[in-house]
């Protein structure tokens, strides 16, 4: 009974985003994750003696810097010792790479040019695609694929946003009834980083995420999946996981917390219970947990957090460090926690502490200062370096929307710092 590997979205020297540089931060092993998790596809398929491979694109994340990434996959592609049949999706379309190498022997890339068919004989099997010619398709390249052969298994291999995904650019737009039209067994597809089963059965068509997941947004587990198949029928599927480095949200809810001890113990509890079921589903392996903290509630502590950000962010480091000895890295630390209803009272009072809280907590007052400032934030832009103004996370503050949070944030460190300030003038 023949079987296969079905990979897809590589990313093969993506730099992984958001990499907070700290003491302690494990940046090699973020570094070389996505070459770590394709060593893990190839040594998969050497222990469940696959007879081929197929990667639905996205091997590379674009142009390589220089020839050692193409040269790593053409090594990995040699140790398969068995079919390898890709195409190319919109991070290495034909016209984004550059730079080129001879692909091995066992490796075939289908064409950019039109859909083309590759017969492996011996498996009994039909395999049709067709890589990116340009980033951006915008047509329904699968319209153009041919009819199924007759007495063989037949894959579809289609780098697409398919219908009813979210979250990703919609190049190659096709439809479940369109793939289904064109009678094959199987559709192996790319693009979606996140596993998802389209259709179980006439066909199976079947998204398996990418291998590595690569930002705080891509998380849970990340891999392949192995196909078996008898004459025109699948037999069995089943994902196996490949990821090093597992993207985590970890989100505390500090309401019951008055101090900072209690929301850090909080903390320590939610990385230990990550931990266990990480440990639980990798059986013995040797993962890197990338955690995001979200610390939310309304909490006694919420003043002297505002009030020492830096000093907790970097607690909540060193509890990471102290409880997952070594595989636990942070990568941001959100602190989105709101005052206990103690603030509410102090906000009630006819003093000169509440009738300035009430101004600063004021819609007013945060449209007061835009425009004040307006002119001096749109001459800082222009100053900022570019790792702050790029990227999903970028900083601009010419958009009003994130002026705001920036007032919302100067607020929340403004105001514990002028209650604690009183309460030491009345002592």
């Amino acid at each position: 009974m023949p079987k296969f590997i079905h990979a897809a979205d590589l990313h093969l020297d993506s730099p992984l985003k958001g990499l907070a540089k700290y003491e302690g931060a494990p940046e090699e092993k973020l570094r070389l994750a996505t070459r770590e998790a394709l060593k893990n596809l190839v040594k998969l398929a050497h222990e469940e003696k696959v007879d081929f491979v197929i990667i639905a694109g996205d091997i590379y994340d674009g142009d390589w810097k220089d020839y050692n990434t193409g040269l790593f996959f053409a090594a990995q592609m040699s140790r398969l010792r068995i079919p390898v049949v890709v195409i190319s999706g919109n991070h290495d379309a034909e016209s984004q790479i550059t730079k080129s190498l001879s692909l091995p022997d066992n490796v075939t890339r289908l064409s950019a040019k039109k859909p083309e068919t590759f017969f492996l004989n011996d498996f009994g099997v039909a395999i049709h695609g067709q890589s990116f010619p340009t980033r951006a398709v915008d047509y329904d390249m699968s319209a153009h694929y041919p009819q199924a052969g007759r007495n063989v298994f037949n894959i579809g291999v289609l780098h697409t946003l398919a219908e009813g995904q979210e979250g990703h650019e919609p190049y190659a737009p096709c439809t479940l009834a369109g793939l289904c039209s064109k009678g094959y067994d199987y559709w192996a597809l790319g693009h979606v980083h996140t596993r998802a089963l389209l259709l179980k059965e006439d066909p199976m068509i079947l998204f398996p995420g990418n291998i590595q997941g690569r930002h705080a947004r891509e998380t849970g587990n990340k891999g392949c999946s192995i196909v078996s198949y008898e004459g025109q029928k699948i037999v069995e599927f089943e994902h196996y996981d490949l990821d090093v480095v597992r993207w985590s949200m970890l989100r505390v809810d500090a309401a019951a917390a008055t101090n900072e001890d209690d929301v850090l113990g909080l903390v320590r509890a939610a990385i230990r219970t990550e931990l266990k079921g990480l440990q639980e589903l990798q059986k013995g392996g040797d993962k890197l947990l990338a955690a995001r903290f979200e610390i939310s509630g309304a909490s006694k502590a919420h003043p002297h957090l505002m009030a020492h950000a830096e000093q907790f962010v970097n607690e909540v480091r060193q509890t990471a460090t102290d409880v997952g000895a070594g595989q636990v890295w942070v990568e941001k630390v959100k602190l989105l926690t709101t005052a206990h209803g103690d603030f509410q009272k102090l906000l009630a009072e006819n003093t000169p502490l509440g009738i300035m809280l009430r101004s600063l907590s004021s819609s007013d007052y945060d449209q007061t200062l835009e425009q004040l400032l307006r002119d001096d934030f749109a001459a800082l832009q222009e100053k900022l370096p570019s790792e702050l103004t790029s990227g999903s996370d970028k900083l601009d503050l010419r958009d009003p929307e994130q002026l705001r949070s920036v007032f919302a944030d100067a607020r929340e460190l403004l105001i514990p710092r002028l209650q604690a300030a009183c309460a030491g003038a009345n002592s």
